[in-house]
């Protein structure tokens, strides 16, 4: 039997039952295709969204949508716009395992003086007290001599007692605790490195002493952390993302997915809440007092939480938009182009505005102006597209579509909030330093642990968004958060530190030496 004496056998549904298995092969060939490119351009290519500029200067031709999405080859343009060590034990008690250092350390002496003696005391001995300090890419062993103290008449002894320490009786000076975070959290350098450099350098030391010593001085700074989480709730709009952390251990050789909440307010302060789940619930949790612009990607538990509180207006990111459609390039290229036309002349009037300083009223007027018909073209021009193409309900451009205009309400919001920047971009920025420790320290232990990682996180990325020397800070703020005043514990986040206490910070014992020394 013939080829045509076969297809005329075939009946209608026999017809379109194999139309659409092709068209599901089709579709299916496209998407791995397009997984392969992937992966591909992960491993080889250039990982930037950015693209170059249309070397001919082409300018955006408002108004001209519908001549733009009869044809299918019409372009919009848009304007260019090793030594034996010795274990050293103080007189007093401590918490820990004694401090052990080779003579390779440097040991610096503090004398302590004597409260003032009559003639009738003479100093019979003396005790000491060893702390390890660091002094950045050094370590120092403070050896505190305190002169014993007998009265002649009776022979009774008084000795001064050693300085406090933060941590109570613990051989870390704060300078080393302030160093041994800004190296974990800042630098990315994992604890078993800097027990390696320790050992290096002549201190022994367990390295769960590293780790306990770690996650004492997160829980000193908790506090600090949950003033500044109200600070940013305190916001009129509020960008939120999640990222995951591997946290706690779920079974042999496993671990179980955590994830951090990162929120960026409005004043440049941003906390990094730690979380179990990555469920809808913990919105509430964490927002269910907030009101006022909450901008996010597009993940669905936004949405979801946002429908239910009342108070809270939903805005969505461009730039998770933009990334959609790029998804599109290989295969509908045009479009695609016309598309990120669209988002680019967007972002070029934006960044028009920025570094200008205006009032809400003006910056809602010029948004009005340059970005809103822009906007309205874009959403325009991609129903016509959808009306009069056909492409199949798979076809990355379809999709990227789709996305868009079903988000299109909340991606309109920045017209309307001059606060409201049209991305999330500022808020990835500082996403950045859980993704480069993912790559150093990897995972955490226990959930505890991933807590602390987000306190330290929330502190030393804000001090950079405020100007603020981490060591400086934390030195600063780990000598006076158990003294100072529960109900004033604000003033010992960042932005506040820096108007109350920066000029004039607490030093450490190492730094008040250095600054005898030079003076």
């Amino acid at each position: 039997m013939t080829f045509d004496e076969q297809a005329a056998t075939l009946k209608r549904k026999d017809v379109v039952a194999l139309l659409a298995s092709h068209q599901e092969l089709v579709a299916r060939n496209g998407e791995l295709t397009r997984q392969l490119e992937w992966f591909k351009r992960q491993l080889f290519g250039v990982k930037s969204e950015r693209r170059p500029l249309d070397p001919e200067g082409r300018q955006l031709a408002l108004g001209e949508w519908t001549q733009v999405a009869a044809g299918p080859g019409t372009e919009i343009t848009v304007a260019e716009h090793r030594r034996r060590s010795r274990a050293v034990r103080s007189e007093e008690p401590a918490s820990e395992e004694p401090l052990r250092f080779d003579e390779s350390v440097p040991v610096e002496e503090i004398r302590l003086p004597h409260p003032p003696l009559d003639d009738e005391h003479e100093i019979v001995s003396e005790k000491t007290t060893f702390r390890l300090a660091q002094r950045p890419a050094s370590y120092v062993v403070l050896k505190y001599i305190r002169p014993v103290v007998k009265r002649k008449a009776d022979g009774t002894l008084t000795c001064p007692p050693a300085p406090p320490s933060v941590l109570g009786k613990s051989v870390a000076d704060v300078s080393w605790l302030a160093c041994m975070a800004i190296d974990k959290f800042v630098y990315h350098l994992p604890l078993y490195r800097q027990h390696q450099r320790l050992a290096a350098a002549g201190v022994h030391l367990a390295r769960s002493t590293l780790t306990g010593l770690i996650h004492r001085t997160g829980d000193l700074l908790e506090p600090i952390h949950e003033a500044q989480l109200e600070s940013v709730l305190e916001s009129k709009g509020l960008a939120m993302d999640e990222t995951p952390i591997r946290a706690g251990l779920k079974s042999r050789g496993k671990m179980k997915t955590g994830y951090f909440w990162p929120i960026y307010g409005d004043r440049s302060e941003v906390v990094f809440p730690f979380s179990e789940s990555r469920s809808g619930a913990i919105l509430k949790e964490l927002l269910g007092s907030y009101h006022g612009v909450l901008l996010t990607d597009g993940y669905i538990a936004y949405e979801r939480f946002v429908v239910k509180a009342n108070e809270i207006v939903h805005a969505q990111c461009w730039s998770h938009t933009r990334r959609q459609f790029l998804e599109a390039e290989d295969v509908e290229p045009e479009l695609t182009d016309t598309a990120l036309t669209y988002i680019r002349s967007l972002y070029e009037e934006e960044a028009r505005l920025k570094p200008r300083l205006l009032d809400d009223e003006k910056r809602l007027e010029l948004r009005a102006v340059h970005c809103k018909p822009i906007v309205d073209e874009f959403f325009e021009w991609l129903k016509t597209v959808l009306e009069t193409r056909i492409l199949l309900p798979r076809n990355p451009f379809a999709e990227a579509a789709g996305y868009a205009l079903a988000r299109e309400g909340p991606l309109r919001v920045f017209l309307e909030y001059p606060d409201v920047p049209i991305d999330t971009n500022h808020l990835e920025r500082e996403i950045r330093p859980i993704a480069l420790g993912r790559k150093n320290w990897m995972f955490c232990w226990t959930e505890i642990g991933a807590k602390y990682v987000g306190v330290f996180q929330s502190l030393l990325v804000t001090c950079r968004l405020q100007g603020v020397d981490p060591y400086t800070y934390l030195v600063d703020v780990l000598q006076r958060v158990e003294r100072h005043p529960a109900s004033d514990v604000a003033r010992l986040t960042p932005r506040l530190w820096k108007e109350h206490f920066a000029a004039d910070p607490l030093r450490s014992a190492i730094d008040r030496q250095v600054k005898n020394a030079d003076s």
